[in-house]
């Protein structure tokens, strides 16, 4: 209203050059403001900027590069994991604004099956005993790393969830979680995220997966992820290397990003650091009768998608939680599809190949570590001072991103309301 009657007032002078003068007077400081956003912007240049539509697609590879080895063997479908975390909710919400994209195209491509020794020692080898290692020292929080910030503590009547955060001082955050599922045992949940078949079900992101090698001894996979992205992005793609060890009714499960021959292509952009690995061991149900009848799941996972870190903080710390419970009814439909006699599919039966290890060796990795880290009770990255993110950056930014990237009026009206909730937020993320 208060717009309205200005705008009445000018209108109602004498004169036209009156009208256009007050109107001068009116619109000024909104084209200053514009203005010194864009220098302030430039300034800044983010890298993200730099990169201008290599934020979206990455580089062309050199042609010469020679596709992977194929063998024998089946076609995998689509599998995704906890790692959704990461950016879920930024995704969500731009997506509903119905754009849509075109479907990125993945070539056939083909199981290999390491049967040889010299094959299988390979493809192990991409997953080995350092992994389980480092794995051991996550769960132990004896990596020495940075401390651990607490982010979110959530549940329901038949499952609960934790999950902390770190900033390391190289590299895209890191996220740890602990989700407990009752009336589930270690064995059905590991099958459930290695079970790229069912995924599916329960993952909207992931349109395409594929097995690409497989080792029958030691369980090791390495596989093909394509996931969907908001339309502004290019879908992103993954290699990763999938191993599993046992110890008792405790699983460590390993899953990153591996070196590999498999052609590098415009569309879906590649991800080459990726990390996402689960403990998964048998706890005592909240029920109180004392029975180890309940699973805890201990997340931790990274991984840099050429998307701008503070984003993608941004987009886990709202989703988090919507994405954490729409596991459980996953879960819960695998559970019934196992008690009805179904047939295990390839990626079930390779999960439940698995290198023993014995407790005297974990007690030997945790003799090894010297430096601890730290698990917070509070997110103290809200309390840092002198950590605010300035309203003109932001919007200085945003105004070069949406300059950088033409992709039409909704992309930028996106970037520039992300823009807006970061500024009106107050504080770095």
């Amino acid at each position: 209203m208060a717009l309205i009657s200005i705008l009445s007032e000018i209108l109602q002078r004498p004169t036209i050059g009156g009208v256009l003068g007050e109107l001068m007077l009116f619109v000024a400081p909104v084209w200053i403001a514009v203005i010194v956003g864009v220098l302030v912007g430039w300034a800044w240049k983010p890298r993200w900027a730099n990169l201008g539509k290599d934020f979206l697609d990455c580089p062309k590879e050199n042609p010469s590069e020679s596709p992977v080895s194929s063998c024998v063997g089946r076609s995998s479908i689509p599998s995704l994991k906890l790692s959704k975390l990461q950016l879920t909710s930024f995704i969500s919400s731009v997506a509903n604004d119905g754009a849509e994209k075109e479907a990125s195209v993945v070539p056939p491509t083909t199981r290999t099956d390491c049967s040889s020794t010299e094959g299988e020692r390979e493809l192990s080898g991409l997953v080995g005993e350092d992994d389980l290692q480092h794995m051991c020292r996550l769960v132990e929080v004896t990596d020495g790393g940075p401390a651990w910030i607490h982010m979110m503590d959530r549940s329901t009547s038949t499952m609960s969830c934790q999950a902390w955060r770190r900033d390391p001082e190289t590299g895209p955050p890191q996220y740890r979680s602990r989700t407990v599922f009752e009336d589930a045992t270690p064995e059905l949940v590991r099958d459930f995220f290695w079970d790229d078949s069912f995924r599916p079900k329960w993952d909207d992101m992931l349109i395409h997966a594929t097995t690409l090698e497989e080792c029958p001894t030691t369980g090791t996979l390495m596989v093909q992820w394509v996931r969907k992205f908001p339309f502004f992005c290019s879908d992103r793609e993954y290699i990763i290397g999938r191993r599993i060890w046992e110890s008792g009714r405790m699983y460590y499960c390993v899953s990153k990003g591996v070196p590999n021959s498999v052609p590098r292509r415009n569309k879906p952009r590649r991800v080459d650091l990726y990390y996402s690995s689960w403990c998964i061991r048998a706890v005592e149900s909240k029920k109180g009768d004392g029975q180890l009848s309940a699973c805890e799941v201990l997340l931790f996972h990274h991984e840099d998608m050429g998307i701008p870190w503070e984003i993608a903080k941004f987009g886990v710390r709202q989703g988090m939680w919507g994405t954490v419970k729409k596991i459980e009814p996953g879960l819960r439909a695998y559970q019934k599809q196992r008690s009805s006699g179904s047939q295990l599919s390839r990626c079930a039966v390779m999960a439940q190949i698995n290198t023993k290890i014995s407790m005297d060796y974990l007690r030997s990795v945790e003799s090894t570590v010297s430096n601890s880290s730290e698990i917070e009770r509070c997110d103290l990255s809200e309390q840092r001072p002198g950590k605010n993110i300035p309203k003109l950056l932001v919007i200085g930014g945003a105004i070069v991103l949406a300059c950088s990237l033409d992709r039409g009026l909704l992309t930028k009206a996106v970037i520039f309301g992300v823009a807006r909730r970061f500024a009106k937020m107050g504080r770095k993320l």
